[in-house]
């Protein structure tokens, strides 16, 4: 059997679901018939490609995939290199209230305005040099830059917090929001915070987006996982997955998640992530097509067994098919 491929229809075949050294998975049901070759206790399985296909056709009470795993050494996300090892703060569970996250912002944005006054005033005398009018009107298209800024950052509280969509998505979460939510976990990170800014960031950034009411075909939406999940978390994916008849892929790195939706070509996405691979996604493929970003629970440190709010993921997935 090839890893990598869409495996649809024709006789179902229980696939092992396996993890292996680096914590990934492979779930899926196959065509025809499928020959497991013979192994061992010591045997290894190289994957050949890193995602796989979850054929969502199942129901709640249809056999499913069954799920083999085995325990082995994590392999640690490029977002994690820095772990000590220690347990996380809070048991890996970085909930927090979005005025943390617009505390932050606000923050960066007067960061960024002060560096920008700085800048012109230690460069304006050499400015007036060249032109006499240039650092005035450096100071003026400064001064038009904070004005707007603000009340852009005005309206985006506004939005919040009051529950009315002032401003189009492209202007708003799918928009500048998501150049400050990098920017802002930039400067959290100089204060130890960032994964609970992180957090609030994503949380600020469903709400808006759920408001939008934005409904897809089951085959128009697209569920993405990572590979660290639980056996109870996979298998509460899956369930809900095949409840919808909705497709589920494993990425195992973002490059991989970006080629999956550039070959399914989906109307929308639920992608799940800790809040740093999370971070990262949104800012690549949000701007570009609408997602929801569920984060996790991390219990045992980052990359391995990661637990999730299946609830939440049902909600989303519910209304986004319209069911």
């Amino acid at each position: 059997m090839r890893l990598g491929c869409e495996y649809r229809s024709g006789e179902q075949a229980e696939a092992a679901s396996t993890r292996v050294r680096g914590a990934w998975y492979v779930v899926c049901h196959v065509h025809g018939s499928y020959h497991a070759p013979p192994t061992t206790h010591h045997s290894r399985l190289t994957p050949p490609a890193a995602w796989v296909m979850l054929d969502p056709h199942m129901t709640a009470d249809a056999p499913r995939a069954q799920l083999i795993h085995i325990e082995t050494d994590r392999r640690l996300g490029h977002e994690w290199d820095e772990w000590d090892g220690r347990p996380l703060p809070g048991n890996g569970d970085f909930s927090a209230p979005p005025g943390l996250f617009f505390r932050f912002a606000a923050l960066t944005i007067g960061i960024g305005m002060a560096l920008g006054a700085a800048l012109i005033f230690l460069l304006g005398p050499r400015l007036g040099t060249l032109w006499p009018l240039l650092p005035r009107t450096l100071w003026l298209a400064l001064g038009a830059a904070a004005t707007a800024t603000w009340l852009w950052f005005g309206t985006l509280v506004f939005s919040f917090y009051a529950g009315v969509l002032a401003l189009p998505e492209g202007w708003l979460e799918r928009g500048p929001y998501l150049r400050l939510m990098s920017l802002t976990s930039h400067v959290s990170r100089a204060f130890g915070k960032r994964d609970w800014v992180e957090h609030a960031a994503i949380d600020v950034y469903n709400t808006l987006a759920e408001r939008r009411g934005r409904t897809v075909g089951p085959g128009e939406l697209l569920v993405l996982i990572p590979r660290c999940l639980s056996k109870q978390a996979l298998d509460g994916v899956l369930a809900i997955a095949g409840r919808y008849e909705v497709p589920v892929f494993v990425a195992t790195r973002g490059q991989l998640a970006r080629r999956v939706i550039r070959e399914r070509r989906p109307r929308a996405v639920v992608a799940v992530a800790c809040e740093r691979d999370m971070m990262t996604g949104l800012r690549d493929v949000a701007g570009r097509l609408p997602v929801l970003g569920l984060t996790m629970r991390l219990p045992n440190g980052p990359c391995r067994d990661a637990m999730l709010d299946l609830d939440v993921m049902e909600q989303w997935v519910k209304s986004l098919v319209g069911a």
